[in-house]
């Protein structure tokens, strides 16, 4: 005796083992894609709907309000934002927007005190909404939506109804 088992069952429960957990690895693997692609597309900006004088907007997963809109006619993702005094738009899109970067102003973030640019923004619609001539902070922070803040909401009304925020009329 060799000290090795010689029954052929036995040889195929260690394989048949390893190839079970292979397959329960590779379908976890494939479920967790699923579902993150799945949780992705439904953060992603939502398409503005119109309600004929407004807007109305999807809460998402996380509660937060997200749009299609224009910044000088470019399409951008936009976080609504009520706590965010002007429009909010990251470095790199501004320069992408060729937006001037005027004088430097300090913001409270979330994340605390931070340096920023002051600069205006020739038009900004969100759907059939706009409004010329916007103040706006281009931020340091790697943000991945323009924070659609109350220099723009604030010529509009807003009224949350259940999921839904529904931004209307102008000044």
């Amino acid at each position: 005796m060799t000290g090795y088992p010689q029954d052929s069952e036995q040889h195929g429960r260690p394989r048949g083992r390893g190839f079970f957990w292979l397959g329960a690895i590779a379908l976890l693997a494939g479920l967790t894609a699923l579902f993150s692609a799945v949780d992705d597309r439904s953060r992603g900006a939502r398409m503005v709907q119109s309600n004929g004088s407004g807007v109305v907007l999807q809460r998402d997963r996380s509660g937060h309000y997200l749009a299609v809109g224009q910044i000088n006619g470019v399409e951008v993702d936009f976080l609504i934002d009520t706590g965010a005094t002007d429009v909010a738009i990251p470095g790199s899109l501004a320069r992408e927007l060729g937006l001037e970067f005027g004088p430097p102003v300090t913001v409270m973030t979330a994340a605390g005190p931070d340096s920023a640019w002051m600069t205006r923004l020739d038009e900004v619609r969100l759907g059939q909404l706009y409004l010329n001539n916007v103040r706006g902070t281009i931020t340091r922070a790697p943000m991945n939506e323009v924070l659609l803040g109350m220099s723009f909401l604030r010529h509009f009304s807003l009224s949350q109804q259940g999921d839904e925020l529904v931004i209307e009329g102008g000044t």
